[in-house]
């Protein structure tokens, strides 16, 4: 028979090192949970390449939670979490010849497949592609066409499937838990997907013009906290920390060229007034933070990108 003593400590209150050093990290992620993000803050970015070996070229992308989430993870008071983090998975098949029944194409035939797994959501998905998922399809097909070098591939096609594991709410959780009416939160999925289906095409060895990096800005007049005021320009936004949003951007960056891919803005930002010092029209800031936030991300890129080279030299 087991000894309980073993499990649960000696007695007198004094516990093991583990008992203390578990208890130490979830009062350090409760701390860190209630500090709010600043508005120039990004989130931490985990990419990993090289996961699949049957593809020729994957990605992992993982953002870390959002303040909300990591809260009720160090204090657990509900069995459904106040938000989502986001994880997807992408996976690149080709260059590879197109069917003989298919027209002549003189530049590569590039096909983009997004999809929610079905417990992603809060809303379960189903087995069949909605019209949100086309969309995102259609927005990642055009962000990436303007980096790779189609010329390259004539005759041939590339297929660039994303998995959403886990996706961010569209609404602040506790106005409307299961309102999914605003699409805050396919802006921040379609901007993981274009960091993580370049990371895939980087490990692919896809010939590209610069590596593209997605980015989010949003003007939010009301945070959690219930204060509410102009407009101000958030970073990286997660609709679950806000439950006011005026206006968000996504764009898909190219930060050696300078040019942007893919632009795609939602809310009316023409008449936002932001803060007295910051006299540019709202669809200038929105657009020039979602770059900053491209760049940020870009960076993440990059390191990612750098791993897979070294792990390719040194197979080979």
């Amino acid at each position: 028979m087991t000894d309980r003593r073993r499990i649960n400590g000696p007695p007198g209150g004094t516990r093991p090192a583990v008992y203390a050093s578990l208890l130490q990290s979830a009062t350090g992620a409760a701390d860190r949970a209630q500090r709010q993000r600043q508005p120039t803050d990004l989130r931490k970015i985990f990419l990993k390449t090289g996961l699949i070996p049957s593809a020729s070229g994957s990605s992992y992308l993982e953002f870390e939670p959002s303040a909300s989430l990591a809260a009720a993870r160090a204090n657990p008071k509900s069995l459904i979490p106040p938000s989502s983090a986001l994880k997807l998975a992408c996976t690149v098949h080709g260059p590879k010849p197109l069917p003989r029944s298919a027209t002549f194409s003189p530049n590569l035939v590039l096909t983009t497949h997004v999809k929610y797994a079905p417990f992603a959501a809060r809303r379960r998905k189903g087995h069949i592609r909605d019209a949100s998922e086309r969309d995102l399809g259609v927005h990642l097909e055009t962000a990436l066409r303007g980096a790779i070098i189609a010329e390259r591939w004539p005759k041939s096609g590339l297929d660039i499937t994303l998995t959403i594991i886990e996706a961010e709410d569209d609404r602040w959780w506790g106005d409307a838990p299961d309102s999914h009416d605003a699409s805050w939160g396919m802006m921040n999925v379609l901007a993981g997907c274009i960091t993580a289906a370049s990371a895939a095409l980087a490990d692919a060895h896809i010939d590209c013009l610069d590596l593209v990096s997605g980015g989010v800005a949003a003007l939010v007049s009301e945070d959690m906290t219930g204060s509410s005021g102009p407009p101000r320009l958030v970073l990286d936004t997660d609709p679950a920390e806000h439950r006011s949003i005026v206006s968000a951007c996504v764009v898909a960056y190219m930060p050696a060229r300078d040019e942007i891919t893919e632009l795609w803005l939602k809310g009316d930002s023409s008449k936002a007034a932001l803060e007295d010092d910051d006299k540019r029209p709202g669809h200038e800031a929105l657009i020039d933070g979602a770059v900053d936030a491209a760049r940020g991300a870009h960076t993440v890129l990059g390191q990612a990108v750098r791993e897979s080279i070294a792990r390719t030299v040194g197979s080979a």
